[in-house]
């Protein structure tokens, strides 16, 4: 087309002299008075402005009313090359001024804010450049609703959105964790995942829930948490008739019928402040293996040193992966780039409390680091705010950014072509693919982001509609079906809905109350029936368990509550067991690391021993060796004799960071309340006085901190800096009163705090 022509001329071109400059403004004029042309002509708009220099001075003024005329309100406020002379233009500028927030919303956000300051509810779907997000700030700034529930799927958009949002702490009480009561006084704010919806015993009447990346509600995307979002959206829908607001990107549709029962506009927008600029790096001597590997890691690493200049995500299928490349780029770049003048604070933290043996120191003082799910929160945060403030330029991700972690990237280079360990990994599709892309450029930071991809072209393979099983209820898992009312069920004549009906009605509300595998907990609860009796003790512990109390329980819900397709690997039950017992008797991430680098050498020793023997194998002795329980160890462990000794140590702090993450702050507390709740339904059945795993549950999720100290581990405190502070607090003071005080200068001094340990509290806070 020829749009794309005029955005090629207007990069490529050293000038655009006055001819060009004014036929492009009538080409891009004439685009945007059609609908299905619009999105070209936008296109062009943002390519000028990122280009202004070049073009001739006389045709400002025309294009500053073209940039007028599409509303795009917050760049001509905040440029000062753009000049608006005109008086009805400066009268529409005016109102698209939010009465709320010191900003200007472009004309689609004006659009979006109209249907929500209207009796209807909102499904919006839009790019990633969009500011959908800064809707939130305007419906909490308003201060129209008392209850707001915001929902997103990470801690950490959670914490971003509460750093935004704490301005309006004096109207609204802001709540992250289940432990916090709501206020009376004044409104309530909820920051919340979805389980923690559902765990939060007295949620108060809603008023406003709003579900970011409201694409997880869908039954059919592979997502394992789909069933508690969907749980936690009906609560609150169908119990307070609650008014709601979804956003996500790129989504084409939602289950038909849904938005004429609930009084809501689903509505879809391209409208973009933001330029991507698409190239494809892919060759086919490319790929995962030998010669091939070495070809795509150099052409990225050359590509990188062009643009050593620019802040650069490059998406990674997996933590490992993020890490290895990370570390490899590291020892490419060392006679290319220059070291950081001054160590970053982030650094000095990570020698005294995880090891002066962690790549990442290296990669930092290179302006490189990695990104990922597993990493603690005040790592993550403290990467992204160097990386948006350049002091680093290289960030390795995985699909964390697809989840919506906010940066200034100017580029985007999409490496990988899966999303998961290379055993468990998922093609990327269309969906994932513009969800990454969508992260180049940044409105108000940069025009344009550029894109470039390593593999081959992402074809779109149908429209994305987004399935929501409450309501469509095809697919629909048993753990949401068990939650509607019997009015609500479309077809009660499946074997999926007899089957659950059978159930006892004492024990549906036991498993709803739970929130996890329906059968995994009806088959622990049959198990408890037979094994639980006043002689037999194992089960029923209080406060702190023996290990083999701990082995009985934890082994059950590993048995029967993992998810089919769930990932788990390498973590097996037993070593469950053995770090979650001794982490208790620890609790440093110091120890944890140590003790994980112990367990890979043991099994590098162990796999070498074995390595002799296995070669010498024929083949079809080979193939009943991997049958044998050694067999299938060796397959686990063997990739350790391909890894240098650095290598290794840098496995041993990831593994030990996804333990800390996802098993001792999530699963295991998790697992630990639902056993609780059964075995103390079949106490109360059999008239025996039960257990209680709940303060280990606790004490495991907050990590081992202080119960009124533990809001400054969910505001991304480090706990070193809350053990120096701990002496210093009272333990009968609010939580409130707690984050009061920890921000005061005297106390930071008091307990001899690291530079980084103050900036993140003054950040964080």
């Amino acid at each position: 087309m020829r749009a794309e022509q005029i955005i090629k001329d207007i990069y490529s071109n050293l000038e655009i002299p006055f001819n060009d400059s004014f036929s492009y403004c009538k080409e891009c004029t004439e685009l945007l008075r059609d609908d299905d042309t619009s999105d070209y002509g936008r296109r062009i708009i943002i390519s000028i402005l990122d280009n202004w220099e070049k073009i001739d001075p006389v045709t400002h003024e025309m294009w500053t009313d073209i940039v007028e005329s599409e509303g795009f309100y917050p760049y001509l406020v905040n440029d000062d090359n753009l000049v608006l002379n005109q008086t009805a233009g400066l009268i529409r500028q005016g109102i698209s001024k939010s009465k709320n927030i010191e900003y200007y919303l472009h004309d689609e956000q004006l659009i979006v804010k109209n249907i929500l300051d209207s009796d209807q509810n909102v499904i919006l779907s839009a790019p990633t450049s969009f500011g959908k997000s800064l809707l939130i700030e305007e419906l909490v700034a308003e201060g129209k609703y008392n209850n707001i529930v915001v929902i997103q799927p990470t801690l950490a958009l959670l914490d971003e959105t509460r750093k935004k949002l704490k301005k309006y702490d004096d109207r609204y009480q802001i709540i992250v964790r289940t432990s916090q009561v709501s206020a009376k006084e004044k409104g309530n704010l909820f920051l919340l995942t979805a389980e923690r919806v559902m765990e939060y015993e007295e949620l108060p009447k809603v008023d406003l829930l709003i579900i970011d990346e409201f694409y997880k509600l869908s039954a059919k995307r592979d997502d394992e948490r789909s069933d508690v979002l969907n749980n936690a959206f009906h609560l609150v829908l169908h119990r307070d008739k609650a008014r709601f607001y979804l956003l996500g990107p790129n989504i084409d549709g939602i289950s038909d019928g849904f938005a004429e029962k609930y009084n809501a506009v689903f509505h879809k927008t391209n409208y973009s402040l933001v330029e991507q600029i698409v190239e494809s790096r892919y060759s086919k001597e490319f790929g995962t293996r030998g010669q091939k590997k070495d070809n795509k890691e150099n052409a990225l690493f050359s590509l990188l040193l062009e643009l050593k200049e620019e802040q650069t995500l490059i998406y990674c299928s997996s933590p490992a992966r993020a890490r290895s490349l990370s570390n490899s780029f590291l020892l490419y770049v060392k006679d290319h780039i220059d070291k950081l003048q001054e160590d970053l604070s982030l650094i000095e933290w990570i020698e005294k409390n995880v090891s002066k043996k962690w790549g990442l120191i290296n990669c930092l003082r290179y302006k490189i680091a990695f990104h990922d799910g597993a990493l603690q929160k005040h790592i993550t945060a403290s990467i992204i705010n160097y990386f948006n403030n350049q002091k680093i330029n290289f960030l390795f991700c995985t699909s964390t950014i697809i989840e919506g972690v906010n940066t200034s990237a100017k580029n985007i280079i999409i490496y990988d072509k899966h999303k998961g360990k290379q055993d468990n990994a998922h093609v990327l599709d269309y969906f994932d693919y513009s969800n990454i892309k969508g992260r180049a450029g940044r409105m108000m930071v940069h025009y344009s982001g550029r894109v470039f991809n390593f593999n081959e072209e992402f074809a779109k393979d149908g429209e994305l509609i987004v399935d929501i099983p409450f309501f469509q209820q095809a697919p629909i898992k048993d753990e949401v079906l068990l939650h509607l009312d019997e009015n609500e069920v479309i077809n009660k004549d499946t074997e999926q809905y007899k089957k659950l009906q059978l159930l006892p009605k004492d024990e549906q509300d036991l498993f709803k109350k739970n929130g996890v595998l329906v059968y995994g907990q009806k088959n622990i609860l049959d198990h408890l029936r037979e094994t639980i009796t006043p002689e037999n003790q194992d089960l029923l512990w209080s406060n702190f368990p023996k290990y083999n109390q701990l082995e009985s329980v934890l082994t059950l819900a590993w048995n029967n509550l993992i998810k089919p397709g769930e990932t788990h690997l390498p973590m097996s039950a037993a070593n469950l067991t053995r770090v979650t017992f001794n982490y208790a008797k620890h609790e440093t991430i110091f120890w944890l690391v140590e003790n994980e680098h112990e367990n890979l050498i043991n099994n590098k020793d162990w796999a070498m021993s074995i390595e002799d023997i296995f070669e010498s194998f024929e083949t079809q002795e080979r193939r009943e060796f991997n049958k044998t329980r050694e067999g299938k160890r060796y397959s686990s462990v063997k990739r350790l004799l391909k890894m240098s000794e650095d290598e290794i140590y840098d496995e041993a702090i990831r593994t030990s960071f996804n333990i800390l993450r996802h098993w001792f702050q999530y699963k295991v507390p998790k697992w630990l309340r639902t056993l609780n709740s059964l075995q103390e339904f079949v106490c109360n059945e059999k008239g025996i006085k039960s257990g209680n795993y709940l303060f280990y549950a606790d004490k495991i999720e907050s990590d081992f901190v202080r119960e009124n100290l533990s809001i400054l581990l969910e505001y991304g405190i480090p706990k070193s800096a809350i053990s120096k502070l701990e002496k210093y607090i009272a333990s009968d003071i609010s939580e409130t009163e707690v984050v009061t005080l920890t921000k005061s200068r005297r106390l930071m001094k008091r307990a001899k705090l690291l530079q980084y340990e103050k900036e993140r509290i003054k950040e964080s806070l």
